[in-house]
């Protein structure tokens, strides 16, 4: 069982709002059709943006949330008319039509979950991967490119919090809360000073990857594994031979 976020102005649950996801055993979540709801959301398996009313905001939220770096399966719930004005710009993992019964809701769900999962690639027991970046919970150690980084244990924290949720934005009050504690005192001041030592860190190179949302607060922005050099599979010139006739 998944857990589904469904961003809609669409009144009512999600049964009434979109009965054959409903009637399906996922547990789903309802909140209005812009950004900001997921600034409070839980973390969730597959967002379902409701464009059947709405498509032009329906389009600009997909292209929004997908330039925040959001790795969640996304997925366009729209009539058979709007059909037509989806595109590859929208970013959307998949579409599902809202006269799709339960069982296509559920494969088109289930596929697009699976396809994220295996781009992902497999995961080793308390180690996060991301690009160059490992975070092993098990050692409290992480590494960036094969290069240990020296972290203190509240770095290390926030680093292993953030990339656990690529892509979300956290505010400093709910980072505050989830790294250092329902019982800490101290101010969101806190939370700047640590995110700019981690990005002194993580080096010039790699520090975009604690992304700033202006008067919002931070995300972790999945960084792209960097090529290997091909110096191995590179032939000299001098190593070309013309063939000698004979």
């Amino acid at each position: 069982m998944s857990v589904v976020l469904l961003l809609t102005n669409a009144p009512g649950p999600s049964a009434e709002s979109f009965p054959s996801l409903g009637l399906l055993t996922h547990t789903v979540r309802v909140a209005p059709l812009e950004a900001s709801a997921l600034l409070d959301a839980p973390p969730v398996d597959v967002i379902v943006v409701d464009g059947r009313r709405e498509l032009v905001i329906a389009r600009g939220l997909c292209r929004l949330l997908r330039t925040t770096g959001l790795t969640t399966p996304l997925l366009a719930l729209v009539t058979e008319g709007g059909l037509a004005a989806v595109s590859a710009d929208w970013g959307v993992d998949d579409v599902v039509l809202d006269t799709a019964g339960p069982a296509e809701v559920e494969a088109r769900l289930r596929l697009a979950i699976g396809r994220v999962a295996a781009a992902g690639g497999t995961a080793e027991a308390g180690v996060i991967r991301s690009g160059d970046l490992s975070v092993d919970e098990t050692t409290y150690s992480a590494k960036l490119r094969g290069r240990p980084l020296e972290l203190t244990f509240k770095e290390f924290e926030l680093l292993k919090y953030l990339a656990q949720h690529p892509g979300r934005v956290f505010t400093r009050a709910q980072l505050l809360q989830e790294v250092w504690g329902y019982d800490y005192y101290g101010g969101t001041r806190t939370v700047d000073v640590h995110v700019r030592r981690l990005r002194a860190k993580l080096g010039p190179e790699h520090e975009a990857m604690i992304g700033t949302v202006r008067h919002v607060g931070y995300k972790f922005v999945a960084p792209p594994i960097s090529p290997l050099p091909d110096t191995a599979n590179r032939l000299d010139r001098d190593d070309i031979r013309t063939p000698e006739r004979v």
